[in-house]
């Protein structure tokens, strides 16, 4: 039986190994005017775990509906649980972890789950993978917020202008309302999912701990590829592209696939799908991880990892 993985839009892929699906985030439902995936958590009816990579909307929503239906259990951190059970979903579905849990899913597949970091959102990067972004360094908490809130829209997450769509903005902010989520992060986590087939890392968002993830080694890595990445606690000296040949080398994956890269929530995101917009990940890979492959998967498209 070949092993799947569906990307279903932002960094919420739908993982099939043999008789086991897992979920990484859950973020299916979108504003109504983001690509369709051509499916909605609702139609979701095998799952048998959900890893959330934090407690954001656009990462943790949809969680509860898949883990009502499908009773899969669901590994995320405190404040990811706190939101879950706050929606009606039973503590023994939840599995709380910060890093340093193993988690057994089925007969030969594991989740270790390690401590990760979220991109700079309190600083804009680019929508441009190539484009280097210099600046923000050895901030304090203080003077990197000067009191502005995470859903500040325009300022932390993008900019909008005069000329963009007023529906699409209302619509978005509508959206972003009434979403499952939480303003925290809950403290981001990465997860290295062990099979019988290989291991596979995942992040949903920009940023890492280098010591963590410089020695994990998996047969495929996961990366997100938004925003200002965070590297160490700092945001990246660089561009995108840099960020996700960095990751590239310190994981020294065969084959490395991208998430969060779609325009998941317009008037606020830009696409950056296309073949035009990766070159500069591909000549990056080209020069800092030769040996690593990036494997096209279109959006809400799925490929074959290993049969």
């Amino acid at each position: 039986m070949p092993i799947t993985l569906d990307w279903l839009g932002c960094a919420t892929f739908r993982l099939a190994i043999d008789d086991t699906v897992l979920f990484l985030d859950a973020y299916i439902d979108r504003v109504p005017s983001a690509p369709n995936v051509g499916l909605s958590a609702a139609d979701i009816t095998r799952a048998d775990a959900v890893l959330v990579g934090h407690s954001h909307f656009d990462h943790i929503a949809g969680a509860e509906v898949i883990a009502a239906n499908t009773e899969a259990v669901v590994i995320g951190s405190n404040e990811s649980a706190r939101v879950l059970l706050e929606a009606g979903i039973d503590e023994s579905q939840l599995l709380r972890s910060q890093g340093g849990e193993r988690h057994r899913i089925a007969d030969g597949i594991t989740v270790e789950v390690f401590p990760s970091l979220h991109s700079c959102i309190w600083t804009q990067g680019s929508w441009d993978p190539g484009k280097v972004v210099l600046g923000q360094y050895g901030l304090t908490e203080e003077q990197r917020w000067g009191g502005r809130g995470l859903l500040d829209v325009g300022g932390s997450l993008g900019e909008s202008s005069p000329d963009q769509d007023q529906l699409q903005r209302a619509q978005m902010l509508d959206h972003v309302a009434t979403c499952l989520g939480s303003s925290d992060t809950g403290g981001a986590l990465a997860y290295l999912i062990d099979t019988p087939y290989g291991s596979i890392f995942y992040h949903d968002t920009s940023g890492c701990w280098t010591g963590v993830v410089q020695n994990l080694r998996p047969d495929l890595g996961i990366v997100a590829m938004a925003g200002r990445p965070n590297i160490d606690g700092e945001p990246i000296q660089g561009s995108l592209a840099q960020f996700v040949g960095r990751m590239s080398d310190m994981l020294r994956a065969p084959r490395v696939i991208l998430g969060h890269h779609d325009d998941w929530m317009p008037p606020m995101t830009r696409d950056m799908t296309s073949a035009d917009a990766l070159a500069p990940v591909a000549n990056e890979l080209n020069h800092i991880a030769p040996r690593t492959e990036l494997l096209d998967v279109p959006l809400g498209g799925r490929v074959e990892l290993w049969r």
